[in-house]
């Protein structure tokens, strides 16, 4: 009688002990693994989004730096023009500094050779005024014409 007593005490206490687990350590596990499941559930979502916004953000940012880059190509082709411009400006300036001051050149060398050809035209007529007066005052002899004439081309030659 005892086996069957201690049989059936046991079958007792284990159906007891089956009882309690049931109402006050399972939902209390449950609860846990409901709570972490969740939260792993959470985090799962939360890393899809995080990854979605971050491929958002990469096009974003490509997209904002081809963006970017094209403004610069169009402000380094507007600079390139605006130097163009400026040189072209600079050179037609030169170029038209250049004729002036050319023109005057031309002008004062002209005038300086207007003024040596008068000042030649004085000397030459002042040289023969003092070849014939040497040649008045001398009796006319051939070979003595000859002479002076040699002499006031040899200071022609000089002056």
């Amino acid at each position: 009688m005892s086996i069957n007593f201690t049989l059936v005490g046991q079958a007792i206490t284990f159906l007891l002990l089956i009882e309690f687990t049931r109402r006050f350590v399972w939902p209390p596990l449950i609860q846990a693994m409901s709570e972490r499941q969740q939260r792993i559930a959470d985090g799962l979502a939360a890393a899809e989004r995080g990854s979605r916004d971050l491929e958002l953000a990469k096009e974003e940012a490509d997209h904002l730096l081809a963006q970017t880059r094209s403004e610069a190509s169009d402000i380094i082709n507007q600079a390139t023009k605006s130097g163009s411009k400026i040189i072209e400006q600079a050179t037609a300036h030169a170029n038209e500094q250049k004729t002036q001051l050319l023109g005057q050149a031309q002008q004062e060398i002209q005038l300086e050779r207007d003024q040596a050809a008068e000042a030649l035209r004085d000397d030459v007529a002042k040289l023969i005024i003092a070849g014939a007066e040497r040649i008045l005052k001398r009796e006319i002899d051939a070979d003595a014409h000859r002479q002076l004439i040699d002499e006031l081309i040899s200071e022609l030659k000089a002056a």
